[in-house]
C-alpha cells in the first residue's frame, strides 16, 4: 500500500477550497456545483433512547469519505463509536486505501446522558467529493446538531441502563465497524404446529446474543403467554450484566404457546433482546415484531414447518406387543458393532469360569444385574424428565462431550489391563475399569452397566416401535419396557450360565485365554478411537488435544500402579497425584465451547431447518429427512450401506427429490422437536414428504436399499 504524502494532501485539500471561491475560470468550472448542504443533505432522529440516528442523502455525482467522518459530544453527552456501514473500497491517490459512499447512508451514534441533561449537542463533521468534471472535494465540513433528549434517556448504570453500557463498551474501540442492528440481530420465526413457535437468531461471526435480555409476546392477545425452551448457551462473565449466558452465530428458540388460541391463523410475535460484538459495542435493546402464520390443528400438514405431521403415535397394540419388540431388540443388540467389544470382557470372564457350574450362574446374575439396574435408571430418568416437561432421547448421554471423554479414558483403561499393563487388584476393586477387568461379581456387574452405556449409541431392529412406546406410555408400561430391553442383552449369557448343555459346548481353560485376552483388547481400543472421533465432531482439536493428555496421564498412573505394588507409601502417593492430575484435563475439556455453528456444505445435502423444510414442501418437493448423530452406530451403518451409495443419489435425481440432513451430536433443540414430532426416541429418524403434501411416512430405523426407493417412488407421483 503507498503511503501518503502529507504534503500533497494538504495541497489538495487547499486547492479543493480554493477552487470554490478564486479564479474566473475555476469559478465557471465550479458554477454548476451544488452547495455543500445540498450535495449531503443530513438530518437527525433523537426519538429512541440513548442512539442520535443519522442519514445522509448524497446527491447524484458526490460522494462522501468514510474515514473523513467525526463526532463531537457536547456537555453531559458521551458518546459510543458510531456505526457506520461499509463503504465503496478503493485506492485513493492521495488517501490510500479508502471507503466512500454513495446516494445515501444511515448511521447510527450511540450515546450517553448525564443526569439533569436535557439537550443532545453533537457536532457532526464530513466531507466529500465531486468525481465527475470538475473533480474537486470539498473542505472538511461541520453541523452542529442540538436537539431534545427523549424521555427515557439515561445514564443508570442499572439493568435498564443499557446506555451507559453501550457508551462504555464503545469507547475501548471496535475490532470493527459494527454492522446495523438489522444485519447483525437477524431474527425469523416459524410455527411448527398450531401451539409451538420456533425462533431463530442468525448473527455474523464475532457478535452475541443476551439470553436473560430477552423477552419475548404476543401482543393484541389476551392470555397467552409464550415459553420459551432455551437451548445451552455460552457462560459469560460481563463487565454490566454479571454472569450470564450468551449464543454465538446462530440459536434456534422453541417456543411454546400456552392459552386459549380461540381458532387463531395468525399471531404476532414481539421480541425484545439485546446483544453485542464481542470485544466492542453493545447494542441498545431491540424490539421487533413477526406475524407468524399458525396451522390449524387438524391439518398441521399444511405449514410443512416440521414435516407438518402428527407424526405416528405410540403404537396401540398394547403392552404385551411392546413387550416382545424389546426382547427381541435387546437380543438383537447384542450383535450390534457398539456392543461387541464389552461383550468380548464377559467372552473372557466365560471362558475362565471353565466347566463350573456355579461360577457361570455367578457371572450370568451379576452380569444381568448390572444390565437391569442400568436399564432401570434410565428408564426412571427418562420417565422423570418427560414428567417434568423435558425430553430425553436413546444415547443423548452422548451429546455430552465429558461423558464421551469419560467413556474413551473407560474403554482405554480396560484395554490396557487386557493387555496386560495393569492387573487389578482388591484395592481398587470398586472403582474405574478395574471393574470391567476384574472376573469378580463387581467386575461382571460393571461390564452390565458398561454394555448399557455404550449400546445406547445403537438402535437394533425392533428397538424403535418398542421404545416409542416407552417414551410415550404410562409409568409403569415404560419401565416395563426398558427392564425387557435389558433381559434381551442380558439372555445370552443367562443362557450359557444356567443351561449346562450350552456351557459345556465353551472351550477349556488354558494357556491360550491370555492371548485370546490380549487380542479382544484392540477393540476396546478402536472403541475409544471412535468416542475420540465424535469428541472432535462436537468440540473441535481443542477437547481432543486435552483427551490425549488425560490418556497419557491415565496411562502413566495405571502403569506406576502396576510398578508400586508392594512399594512403599510414597510411590502409592504418586500414583494418587498422577490419578488426580487425570481429572484436570477433563476438567477443561468440559468447558471448551462447540465450534462454529455454520454448517458444512456437503454436495447434494442440505442442512435441516424448519423454515427450508416447508419451502420446500410448499414447491411440491419431495423430501427425504434424515436426523443423525455421530455417535450413532446405525446410523453410520444405514449411510454406508444405503444413503452415501450412487443407487440413492440416482435414485434422488430419478424422483426430484431432496435429500435433508439434520444433525443431533449435540444438543440440538430445533432436531429433539423434530423427533418430539415423530415421537422418535432418538436417532436415526427417517421421514419422507410427497410431493403432494400431506402427511410423512416415517421408515425403519434400519434401512435397505428396496424399502428407501419404494418411499420415494410412492413419495414423487
Amino acid at each position: 500500500m503507498r503511503l501518503i504524502n502529507p504534503g500533497r494532501l494538504v495541497a489538495r485539500l487547499l486547492l479543493a477550497a480554493l477552487s470554490l471561491s478564486v479564479g474566473p475560470a475555476m469559478a465557471q468550472d465550479a458554477s454548476s456545483l451544488l452547495p455543500v448542504t445540498e450535495a449531503y443533505k443530513l438530518s437527525a432522529d433523537a426519538s429512541q433512547p440513548d442512539v442520535l440516528k443519522l442519514h445522509w442523502d448524497i446527491a447524484q455525482d458526490y460522494y462522501l469519505y468514510r474515514g473523513r467522518m467525526k463526532f463531537t459530544a457536547g456537555d453531559g453527552i458521551t458518546l459510543g463509536t458510531a456505526q457506520l456501514p461499509d463503504g465503496d473500497k478503493h485506492h485513493d491517490e492521495y488517501l490510500g486505501d479508502v471507503e466512500t459512499y454513495h446516494h445515501g447512508i444511515d448511521a447510527r451514534l450511540p450515546y450517553t446522558a448525564a443526569a439533569g441533561a436535557t439537550r443532545l449537542q453533537v457536532a457532526v463533521q464530513f466531507q466529500g467529493c465531486h468525481e465527475v468534471d470538475p473533480k474537486i472535494c470539498y473542505p472538511p465540513h461541520t453541523e452542529k446538531l442540538d436537539l431534545p433528549l427523549p424521555a427515557a434517556a439515561t445514564g443508570g448504570t442499572g439493568p435498564a441502563g443499557f446506555g451507559a453500557t453501550f457508551g462504555k463498551l464503545g469507547a475501548t474501540g471496535a475490532p470493527g465497524t459494527p454492522l446495523p442492528p438489522e444485519q447483525a440481530f437477524r431474527l425469523e420465526a416459524v410455527a411448527t404446529a398450531p401451539d409451538r413457535l420456533l425462533l431463530r437468531w442468525s448473527m455474523p461471526h464475532g457478535y452475541y446474543l443476551y439470553r436473560d435480555k430477552t423477552e419475548l409476546s404476543a401482543p393484541g392477545t389476551t392470555g397467552l403467554k409464550l415459553q420459551p425452551a432455551w437451548p445451552a448457551g455460552t457462560h459469560h462473565q460481563d463487565d454490566y450484566q454479571g454472569e450470564t449466558v450468551i449464543y454465538y452465530d446462530e440459536v434456534d428458540v422453541p417456543v411454546g404457546i400456552a392459552g386459549d388460541l380461540g381458532g387463531r391463523h395468525q399471531l404476532s410475535v414481539q421480541a425484545r433482546f439485546q446483544g453485542c460484538q464481542d470485544g466492542g459495542i453493545c447494542y441498545p435493546v431491540m424490539t421487533r415484531t413477526l406475524q407468524v402464520s399458525l396451522p390449524a390443528a387438524q391439518a398441521s400438514a399444511a405449514t410443512g414447518a416440521t414435516g407438518g405431521d402428527t407424526g405416528p403415535a405410540a403404537p396401540h397394540d398394547g403392552l404385551l406387543l411392546a413387550l416382545l419388540l424389546a426382547l427381541g431388540g435387546g437380543l438383537v443388540l447384542n450383535l450390534m458393532p457398539c456392543v461387541l467389544p464389552v461383550l468380548s470382557i464377559k467372552a473372557v470372564s466365560l471362558l475362565e469360569s471353565g466347566e463350573s457350574p456355579a461360577r457361570a450362574r455367578r457371572h450370568a446374575l451379576t452380569y444381568t444385574a448390572g444390565v437391569m439396574s442400568s436399564f432401570a435408571v434410565l428408564g426412571v430418568a427418562i420417565v422423570g424428565l418427560r414428567a417434568a416437561g423435558h425430553a430425553l432421547g436413546w444415547g443423548a448421554q452422548l451429546q455430552q462431550p465429558l461423558v464421551v471423554a469419560v467413556l474413551a479414558c473407560v474403554m482405554f483403561a480396560v484395554g490396557l489391563s487386557m493387555s496386560g499393563v495393569v492387573q487389578f487388584g482388591a484395592s481398587l476393586g470398586n472403582t474405574g475399569a478395574g471393574l470391567a477387568s476384574r472376573s469378580g461379581p463387581a467386575g461382571d456387574f460393571f461390564t452390565g452397566v458398561l454394555a448399557v452405556v455404550v449400546a445406547s449409541p445403537c438402535t437394533a431392529p425392533f428397538m424403535g416401535s418398542a421404545l416409542a412406546y416407552a417414551f410415550a406410555a404410562p409409568v409403569a408400561a415404560a419401565l416395563a419396557v426398558f427392564l425387557m430391553l435389558g433381559v434381551g442383552l442380558a439372555l445370552p449369557f443367562l443362557l450359557v450360565g444356567f443351561v449346562p448343555s450350552l456351557a459345556r459346548r465353551l472351550p477349556r481353560p488354558g494357556r491360550w485365554m491370555e492371548t485370546l485376552k490380549q487380542v479382544l483388547a484392540f477393540p476396546m481400543y478402536l472403541t475409544a478411537v471412535w468416542l475420540a472421533w465424535v469428541l472432535a465432531h462436537q468440540r473441535g482439536a481443542d477437547a481432543i488435544g486435552l483427551l490425549l493428555v488425560a490418556m497419557v496421564l491415565l496411562a502413566m498412573a495405571l502403569w506406576w500402579f502396576e510398578r508400586s505394588r508392594g512399594g512403599r507409601p510414597a510411590s502409592r502417593l504418586l500414583v494418587l497425584l498422577l490419578a488426580v492430575a487425570t481429572v484436570v484435563p477433563l476438567y477443561y475439556l468440559a468447558h471448551v465451547p462447540p465450534p462454529s455453528a455454520t454448517p458444512v456444505a456437503t454436495e447434494g445435502v442440505v442442512a435441516y431447518s424448519p423454515t427450508k423444510l416447508a419451502e420446500l414442501r410448499n414447491a411440491g418437493t419431495p423430501v427425504f429427512v434424515d436426523m443423525t448423530a455421530d455417535w450413532c452406530v446405525t446410523c453410520k451403518a444405514n449411510e454406508h450401506t444405503v444413503l452415501d451409495t450412487d443407487r440413492f443419489h440416482d435414485l434422488l435425481q430419478r424422483t426430484g427429490a431432496v435429500y435433508m440432513k439434520g444433525d443431533w451430536t449435540d444438543v440440538n433443540p430445533t432436531i429433539a422437536a423434530f423427533l418430539q414430532r415423530y415421537h422418535s426416541p432418538g436417532v436415526p429418524l427417517y421421514v419422507v414428504f410427497p410431493k403432494g403434501g400431506g402427511e410423512g411416512k416415517v421408515l425403519p430405523t434400519v434401512l435397505t436399499s428396496g424399502i428407501v426407493e419404494q418411499a420415494l417412488t410412492e413419495a414423487s407421483r
